[in-house]
């Protein structure tokens, strides 16, 4: 299936007002995918019951990626507005890392099933499921929240407490040849698009924009500082702030890396070490400094981020790479009006909306690497060198 097009900009984007729905076209015709399950009172559908073993890379004590393994277990079966997505591609993020290593902040059982970014197709359709038919493309949204408290009532469902994400605190991933997917989270995958691609952009793509547009207010002509801009999230950062006409500063400790994310859009690089973060902004600035700093590595660039930015200027935060603990120098922040914004994930609204913008080609997944199933291990391993450029995805 693809995406109806649009070539409408930011702004127009954000002043369409809620989207409440979206449409896809599918080669027999339109069919909607609602956000909220108040709007999910489907028909009876079809399940499958299926006995069947699958292959899943699992985890089965904490620790490094030595213990990740392959092994069997039973395929699900879809229950109520659920379907079977056989998974083709899973992307690996450091949430998987944390997850694998044990991170204290989430309640996982074990043996667990890893994987926050799936792709594949629709392979069999739960009871009271008609808007989605068997053999879609799709996609998968990994967050999943209760959908009754004001946050999820009130479009920011990314605020529930009880929120969770698909392959760490909020259910099994796409670690795995088959996933069950409530049919409110899917979204569409091209057929342009590869099964690689479809996977390698929910979560930091949406990531990004919840960062950028709705926390930062980036808007054109601003100024935006990219730390960590290798990375997956760093890939999408510097296209959401150049989708919304900013000027983007990347920042990296490899020279190689920053050539590619000017490639990719950015307007200046700064190599750190040896270069000096601020004074590299300023001198790109004329001494104006950043209106925002995309921050996802922590400790390592932190007082630098903050020391980048204008007076009132936007420091926003998604991730610790390098360590959970910061210092902060609270002169710095009150003397210069500073705002400091934590950012996690974002809403299902809005992961709807970067879907659209992924199908219409505007926003453009970014893959270093590929690796089979059957090498999870490697994968993580090559993840936690910090070699790639982008998402490094399993064939699945």
């Amino acid at each position: 299936m693809r995406l109806l097009r649009s070539q409408r900009s930011l702004g127009e984007l954000l002043a369409s007002g809620p989207l409440t729905s979206f449409q896809t076209h599918f080669q027999n015709g339109f069919h909607k995918y609602y956000i909220s399950p108040l709007n999910a009172r489907l028909p009876a559908g079809e399940a499958r019951d299926k006995a069947c073993d699958m292959k899943a890379a699992i985890i089965k004590r904490f620790g490094g990626p030595e213990n990740i393994e392959l092994a069997d277990l039973p395929t699900p079966t879809p229950g109520p507005g659920e379907v079977l997505v056989r998974v083709r591609a899973t992307a690996l993020n450091h949430l998987d890392v944390w997850v694998r290593n044990g991170i204290p902040a989430y309640k996982i059982s074990l043996p667990h099933v890893l994987g926050s970014d799936v792709a594949g197709e629709v392979e069999a359709l739960g009871p009271l499921v008609k808007s989605v038919r068997v053999g879609s493309r799709v996609s998968v949204a990994p967050g999943r929240s209760c959908w009754g408290c004001e946050y999820c009532l009130g479009g920011r469902d990314n605020y529930c407490a009880e929120y969770g994400i698909i392959g760490a605190h909020g259910g099994p991933g796409g670690y795995a040849e088959y996933l069950c997917v409530p049919q409110m989270y899917l979204l569409p995958a091209p057929d342009s698009m590869s099964f690689e691609e479809a996977a390698a952009y929910p979560l930091t793509m949406l990531s990004a924009w919840h960062m950028l547009v709705e926390l930062g207010r980036v808007g054109a002509g601003q100024v935006v500082v990219v730390m960590g801009a290798g990375a997956g999230m760093g890939a999408a950062a510097i296209q959401v702030a150049k989708f919304a006409g900013a000027r983007v500063i990347a920042v990296s400790t490899s020279p190689d890396k920053l050539e590619k994310a000017k490639a990719l859009g950015a307007d200046d690089a700064v190599a750190c070490p040896p270069g000096d973060i601020v004074r590299q902004v300023a001198a790109f600035t004329g001494g104006a400094m950043a209106d925002i700093v995309v921050e996802h590595v922590g400790p390592a660039v932190f007082e630098s981020a903050l020391r980048a930015l204008k007076r009132g200027g936007r420091l926003v935060t998604c991730g610790a790479t390098t360590g959970p603990t910061v210092s902060l120098d609270l002169r710095l922040v009150f003397s210069r009006q500073l705002h400091i914004r934590g950012s996690y994930m974002g809403s299902l609204r809005a992961m709807r909306l970067v879907s659209r913008l992924v199908g219409e080609g505007r926003l453009r997944p970014v893959i270093d690497r590929t690796f089979p199933l059957s090498q999870a291990r490697a994968a993580h391993e090559y993840l936690e060198s910090r070699k790639q450029f982008g998402k490094v995805v399993l064939k699945v």
